[in-house]
């Protein structure tokens, strides 16, 4: 293939599997690549467990054989397979490149996720949006009242609008589908491991740095492509940017803030504050001013600020990616 050729094929490839996400979404019935990366992770774990010391650098050697070996995995068999298929015909590397990009992806299943808590809580049913709540955080949510339910769901919109779309779109348009699943893949073992209690204090610290790491631009480029979102969306962009200079860096991790400081400026209202993880409280700064209270409706607006946001992401990267491929059209 030709330079232009490479860079055009793939990104064919990323616009079907961007397009196949915001109309399909994750259909349950199928199988998905994320579900076992999940799998792969704790079969490694426990391996490496068995195989290393239970010490502080055991742990930790431990958890970063376990990073090593997740992304050299989730890299090195898509690159194989998809250098197989473009060149068998290019029609089946795209439509195999195509597929693995509608697994990466992620926006339509995130706005789903969150508008099962929206229609439970619209119907009454408390039980039942803790429950849906509780697969879109890792926080305890026995307890939470309903401010506390959509406080916690427009929390993770905020913050996963970087880690399910607009990363995933800055990653395959640097190194196509197998640099696009080792992002999510890293991504999904820092969910998995990355915590601050024991089993995972020592054992997730280097897979948690690895996650904060490639997310650091991303969530960045996402916080301020949410403001334009906002202005769309004719929300408070101006208290967006406010509450984003003054509070990103409150969130204990260097990246869930930047989002979520924008998302809380936006819709004028808190976010953060003291969480409940396995039992143990939390103490954390709050992000954004009280400006009103905290309602249903504030999980639509941001589940529309999340939608907006990543379909202006998709036209500025892949309209970056396809210019670069103009000029590779050999003169």
């Amino acid at each position: 293939m030709t330079p232009f050729t490479r860079c055009l094929f793939p990104l064919i490839a990323m616009v079907i599997g961007f397009i196949l996400d915001l109309v399909f979404g994750d259909p349950e019935p199928m199988p998905h690549l994320i579900s076992l990366i999940g799998k792969l992770i704790s079969a490694l774990e426990k391996l490496l467990r068995r195989l290393l010391p239970k010490s502080v650098a055991g742990e930790r050697t431990a958890g970063g054989l376990l990073l090593a070996l997740i992304a050299l995995i989730c890299f090195g068999v898509p690159f194989g397979l998809l250098m197989l298929c473009y060149w068998l015909t290019p029609i089946l590397g795209i439509a195999v490149e195509a597929l693995l990009c509608w697994q990466i992806f992620a926006s339509k299943s995130l706005r789903d996720a969150c508008m099962k808590v929206y229609r439970a809580l619209k119907r009454g049913n408390p039980e039942r949006a803790r429950k849906a709540v509780s697969r879109v955080v890792s926080r305890d949510t026995d307890a939470l009242d309903e401010a506390g339910i959509i406080r916690a769901t427009v929390e993770s919109a905020s913050k996963n609008i970087c880690d399910a779309g607009i990363a995933p779109i800055i990653f395959t348009v640097l190194g196509g589908a197998p640099l696009g699943l080792l992002y999510r893949a890293v991504n999904v073992l820092d969910s998995m491991v990355g915590h601050v209690d024991e089993p995972y204090k020592n054992f997730g610290l280097i897979p948690a740095r690895a996650d904060d790491v490639l997310g650091f631009i991303p969530a960045r480029i996402s916080a301020l492509l949410m403001l334009l979102g906002g202005f769309i969306l004719n929300l408070n962009v101006s208290n967006g940017f406010k509450i984003f200079k003054r509070d990103r860096r409150n969130h204990p991790g260097p990246n869930p803030g930047q989002t979520q400081s924008v998302c809380a400026g936006l819709l004028g209202v808190q976010l953060g504050g003291n969480a409940s993880y396995n039992g143990i409280v939390h103490m954390r700064k709050t992000i954004g001013d009280p400006i009103r209270r905290i309602e249903l409706d504030d999980i639509k607006r941001s589940c529309a600020l999340v939608f907006n946001t990543v379909l202006i992401s998709a036209v500025l990267f892949y309209g970056i990616r396809l210019l670069i491929a103009i000029a590779l059209i050999p003169k």
